[in-house]
């Protein structure tokens, strides 16, 4: 289980710099960090379909705002949305929707309600460092590592740092893989199929 002091800590020594005591300690090293950590941490959450993060809810279609065209129903985001995973038609959430837009915080589809499965920066969800793998934290603190490196150390990130950062991600990600359960077919197949609608006018707004 992580903890943000943990996550300072190793973002510090991949700086090759002291590690702090709390997170009360003062000091530019500090600062820098909690100044980059919620978008260092967002920036993390958007790179993977991560299991600890994935949220799966049912939204009703919106009551004041309507598509224009095209589509008969409009569904605000919710406000923890980071990156979709599948739209669906059905609460079984086993078959992805191929047909729909998202547009200026809205998603917009001719089913109503809508089943969403989202990557989330709930404090339940992607903000809860309790559900973070190992992985997951050593990548996060790469990428304060890189976020920080300028402001803590005087010198902008090396290829070693980056490099390490890169393969952080590669690993979390292969690791997070492993417990995927059985669902959407691969993301490329069903994306393809819906971006198609792009080039014969079918659908707006992409």
């Amino acid at each position: 289980m992580a903890s943000k002091l943990e996550v300072y800590q190793d973002a510090l020594l991949a700086l090759g710099q002291e590690r702090l005591a709390s997170l009360a300690e003062a000091g530019t090293a500090r600062y820098a960090l909690d100044d980059a950590y919620d978008k260092a941490l967002k920036y993390c959450l958007e790179q993977g379909f991560w299991n600890f993060a994935m949220r799966a809810v049912q939204i009703d279609s919106s009551a004041s705002v309507g598509p224009f065209f095209g589509y008969n129903y409009a569904f605000l985001k919710p406000t923890d949305f980071i990156r979709l995973y599948g739209l669906c038609a059905d609460a079984t959430m086993m078959i992805p929707m191929l047909r729909f837009v998202d547009e200026a915080g809205y998603w917009y589809a001719d089913s109503d309600p809508l089943y969403v499965k989202y990557v989330s920066d709930d404090t339940a969800y992607g903000l809860d460092l309790s559900r973070w793998p190992e992985t997951f934290a050593d990548y996060v603190a790469l990428r304060l590592a890189v976020r920080t490196c300028k402001r803590i150390t005087g010198s902008a990130p090396d290829d070693t740092l980056l490099k390490a950062e890169k393969k952080a991600l590669s690993d979390a990600r292969s690791k997070d893989a492993m417990n995927e359960p059985p669902g959407f077919p691969p993301r490329g197949t069903w994306v393809t199929s819906r971006m198609s609608g792009r080039n014969n006018g079918t659908n707006r707004g992409l």
